[in-house]
């Protein structure tokens, strides 16, 4: 789902509480200023956050969340990438869940591409994935799962979401993912996670 091509994601109607949104850093899908420098952005995002809560930072908490979300950043919104990332945190201080975003050209027909998207075969899941159909007003039809996976380096399973859509009108397919171990998290953030999905659409680059 790397290539660039004349659609992309719209965001603009996204609630962007309780989300932190890092731009994709092609420099094609974002202004170039946003990512000049990364440690400031993170820090602003960071001094927002505490704001937002009302809560005192105290004279470590700005420069704590700041290295969390430019950690974030960097593992999850590499340089080069063209892909949204949207941070999840009910407090300043949590770690984030990442949720990710992205869309290319349609790949193929819509049912088998619905299921390679949402990973709705995976082989590595622990017992067949939970797969729903899901409706989005500006996505229409699409699939969504929801899996354990087996980790390699850890002990402890992953669970992982998965969106997808194939949008007709532009031909482009939709895929929003993310894993983690924490499922408490994954599990407090099931609505605004479906809230998020359903929120995107597709804009047509002129």
């Amino acid at each position: 789902m790397s290539e660039y091509f004349w659609a992309i994601l719209d965001i603009e109607h996204v609630d962007p509480t309780p989300w932190v949104m890092v731009p994709p850093r092609s420099g094609l899908t974002a202004p170039s200023s946003v990512w000049e420098d990364i440690r400031a952005w993170s820090r602003e995002v960071a001094e927002e956050l505490w704001e937002d809560h009302d809560l005192d930072p105290g004279p470590n908490g700005v420069d704590f969340v700041a290295g969390t979300l430019e950690r974030c950043a960097e593992a999850f919104a590499p340089a080069g990438s063209d892909h949204w990332v949207f941070l999840h945190l009910d407090q300043p201080t949590d770690l984030p869940l990442p949720v990710c975003a992205a869309i290319g050209p349609a790949s193929g027909p819509r049912e088998a591409t619905l299921r390679a998207l949402t990973e709705a075969d995976d082989p590595r899941a622990i017992e067949p994935a939970v797969v729903k159909s899901i409706r989005s007003e500006k996505l229409g039809e699409g699939l969504t799962t929801f899996r354990y996976v087996p980790q390699t380096d850890s002990p402890h399973l992953l669970g992982c979401v998965r969106y997808g859509w194939q949008v007709d009108e532009p031909k482009a397919d939709v895929v929003v993912w993310t894993a983690t171990e924490d499922v408490a998290h994954l599990l407090r953030a099931a609505d605004d996670l479906e809230d998020l999905a359903r929120s995107l659409s597709v804009y047509v680059v002129a």
